[in-house]
């Protein structure tokens, strides 16, 4: 049986502590973030969700950090478990880059260990000029400078 999905831009659609369990207990870049660090986040965001159309309930998760104009880091991108590789990641990609499109931005960045397939469908390419790309670590986060 396939299943079919339902995207959505409005926050007010977010099951807000299904994410923060995700991304707190589930993600691997995320794991151990605070309930309160996660909702700060978000309320700075443009916050994206899949929904099962059968049960609605929420299945996948995004959130884009952007000036709105120039440039936009999609982050948090979180498909729960049991329904990897069933067209949640695509359902969220395909509304997300819909959303942006009228932006016309310069850039939109992402970090991925393990999603580069599902990414590359939609565009993204690893960078041609990633020596020219700098990171400044926060505390906590990172690699941890010799003491």
């Amino acid at each position: 049986m396939t299943r079919t999905f339902r995207f959505s831009s409005d926050p007010a659609d977010i099951d807000v502590p299904t994410v923060v369990s995700w991304l707190s207990e589930e993600s691997y870049w995320a794991r151990g973030r605070t309930a309160e660090t996660h909702r700060a986040a978000m309320a700075g965001s443009r916050n994206y969700g899949a929904y099962d159309i059968e049960s609605g309930a929420q299945v996948g998760y995004a959130r884009v950090i952007t000036d709105g104009v120039t440039f936009a880091w999609l982050c948090d991108v979180f498909v729960d478990p049991k329904l990897r590789g069933a067209g949640v990641g695509s359902t969220l990609m395909s509304g997300i880059l819909d959303d942006l499109e009228p932006l016309a931005l310069k850039r939109t960045a992402l970090f991925t260990e393990d999603a580069h397939d599902l990414y590359q469908r939609f565009g993204f390419e690893p960078l041609a000029d990633a020596g020219s790309w700098m990171l400044r670590w926060g505390p906590g986060f990172g690699p941890q400078p010799p003491r």
